[in-house]
């Protein structure tokens, strides 16, 4: 899907039909002719539309005669079967041209929506590298917007399993795991690429420009930091909360042992007196109150043994 956005004057934004200079196209899963459509018309590299649309892509930056592609990776939450939310990222390239301002990912993201629907101050389509440091930072945002749910799940999973003998909450810090890896390999990739942008001459940038790469440059540090930080802290609190699982599966197993222990002593005393044979008390008037009574001491004692030892 290709998407013609261009800013005017008032702070407005325009959906256009047809290309017009200093706009901004967005492509969205594009198909091959749309494809072709964008690579003919403005000239550009076919690498340039094709390498964001591959979800293995690594951020990198490029540079072709006077176009410029920047692939970085974005975060994108999603949810599995039973409703867990999952966080992943995606690759989303940002070209540069003479004339226009390009976006290209493999599904729309609500860091675009924004844009698209004017909700970012001191937005023009027009100012090309500034947009693409808006992005940047938004995206920057973003991940560390998600880098606090994944702590707040992580909390409220932590209380859950507490009382757990269940794989369910674990499997929870699993996927979160496996998404602050996502977020922590990401964040780095992009981090070179920012360095880059600031280090060499890639884009034309004002000095408010450089301010505000570098503040994008703090952001993505930070999310690095947070997520290496939430990383070590979910791994360990894996490997513990697994410990704590199987040693509350021992205690039940104990006490459920303990419990068949004392439950078989009458059993015995129940079948030797159940006997067809002569036993002691066999004639006595009150044979079978003595035999509930031998019973239940050794029951009692039994229990007793169990609770001085902390069986249960």
């Amino acid at each position: 899907m290709i998407e013609i956005y261009k800013t005017t004057e008032p702070r407005q934004i325009e959906n256009l039909t047809k290309f017009e200079k200093g706009c901004w196209i967005h492509l969205t899963a594009p198909t091959e002719d749309e494809i072709q459509q964008i690579v003919k018309t403005l000239d550009l590299p076919e690498n340039f539309i094709k390498d964001p649309l591959d979800d293995e892509e690594r951020p990198r930056i490029e540079r072709e005669e006077k176009d410029v592609l920047i692939i970085v990776d974005y975060p994108y939450l999603t949810h599995d079967e039973t409703g867990t939310p999952v966080y992943e990222t995606i690759p989303i390239g940002l070209i540069f041209t003479e004339d226009y301002f390009l976006t290209v990912s493999l599904k729309d993201s609500p860091i675009l929506t924004n844009f698209k629907n004017n909700k970012i101050k001191s937005f023009y389509t027009n100012k090309k590298t500034r947009f693409a440091l808006q992005i940047l930072s938004e995206i920057a945002s973003f991940y560390l917007r998600y880098l606090k749910q994944v702590n707040k799940i992580t909390n409220d999973t932590e209380r859950k399993l507490h009382q757990s003998m269940k794989n369910k909450e674990l499997y929870t810090f699993l996927g979160l795991e496996k998404s602050l890896v996502y977020f922590t390999t990401s964040l780095k990739s992009n981090k070179v690429v920012l360095d880059k942008i600031l280090r060499f001459n890639y884009l034309k940038m004002y000095e408010e420009d450089k301010d505000l790469l570098e503040d994008v440059i703090i952001e993505t540090n930070q999310a690095i930091e947070m997520s290496e930080t939430y990383s070590s802290i979910l791994s360990g609190m894996m490997d513990a909360f697994a410990s704590i699982i199987s040693n509350n599966v021992n205690i039940a197993m104990k006490f459920l042992t303990s419990v068949t222990i004392i439950l078989t002593l009458p059993t015995m005393v129940a079948s030797f007196f159940g006997m067809n044979v002569n036993l002691p008390f066999s004639h006595h008037p009150h044979a079978f109150a003595i035999t509930l009574t031998i019973a239940a001491g050794l029951a009692s004692a039994t229990a007793f043994f169990f609770w001085k030892k902390k069986y249960f």
